[in-house]
């Protein structure tokens, strides 16, 4: 699992996922990516989940990268706990994902079994995601 090994605050307040991604959204290492078409919190247990999907189906051969990266805490209180007494402690992390961000890369296999392992990495996502070329991306050449 993905956790930052130190952070500033421990605690950080929700946010809004309002807009389009502007970093992060075009292929930077790989030759296909897995774009997510909505915005949403991606926990450090999915991504790692979308992960070893892809990297199983692919058998090893090629190379993966992980463009996101939980580093925002997300804290609970504990059940049946009365209302007031502070903000509860940080339980898991999360990447905040707006639309449009590439989440996953993939290099060195051909498009066929990069499409089917990104879409058995998307099946593991609480969010739609599309299947990007390098080419039509315009990315970085």
């Amino acid at each position: 699992m993905l956790l930052p090994k130190r952070v500033k605050h421990r605690r950080v307040q929700r946010g809004r996922l309002k807009g389009k991604a502007t970093r992060g959204n075009k292929i930077a290492y790989g030759d296909f990516g897995l774009v997510a078409l909505e915005p949403a919190w991606i926990t450090s247990n999915q991504i790692e989940a979308a992960r070893i999907a892809m990297t199983r189906y692919i058998k090893r051969g090629g190379k993966v990268w992980i463009d996101i990266f939980p580093d925002k805490p997300i804290t609970e209180k504990p059940a049946e706990t009365r209302m007031g007494s502070g903000k509860g402690s940080p339980e898991y992390w999360v990447a905040v994902v707006k639309p449009g961000r590439v989440m996953f890369e993939i290099a060195g296999v051909d498009k066929e079994l990069a499409r089917e392992a990104m879409r058995l990495a998307a099946n593991k996502l609480p969010i739609k995601c599309k299947f990007v070329t390098k080419e039509e991306m315009g990315g970085e050449q």
